[in-house]
């Protein structure tokens, strides 16, 4: 029997969906990543009781006052439904 070797391979399907999650400044620091493809959350508090899960009080603190941009929308609420990327962004010092 022949094997294939080397063969592309298939993109996961619809129902084992994922998100991009970026991370910037402070949020790559407690990530220790600036990018990540994670199992799809629904929402944006589900992504963030995930991230500090995974990444604790670092990544808590930064999402304290921190936001999300999803699908380039800068959002903090925790209800709104999530896209196919996510932005972590630490807070930004006004001037």
């Amino acid at each position: 029997m022949a094997e294939v070797a080397d063969a592309p391979k298939s993109p996961a399907p619809q129902g084992g969906a994922s998100v991009v999650v970026r991370y910037f400044a402070a949020a790559a620091d407690a990530a220790g990543r600036q990018e990540e493809t994670l199992p799809a959350a629904e929402t944006v508090g589900a992504l963030r009781a995930d991230l500090i899960d995974r990444y604790g009080d670092a990544m808590a603190r930064v999402l304290a006052s921190g936001s999300f941009l999803v699908d380039g929308v800068v959002s903090r609420d925790d209800s709104r439904e999530l896209g196919a990327r996510v932005d972590v962004l630490p807070p930004f010092a006004g001037g």
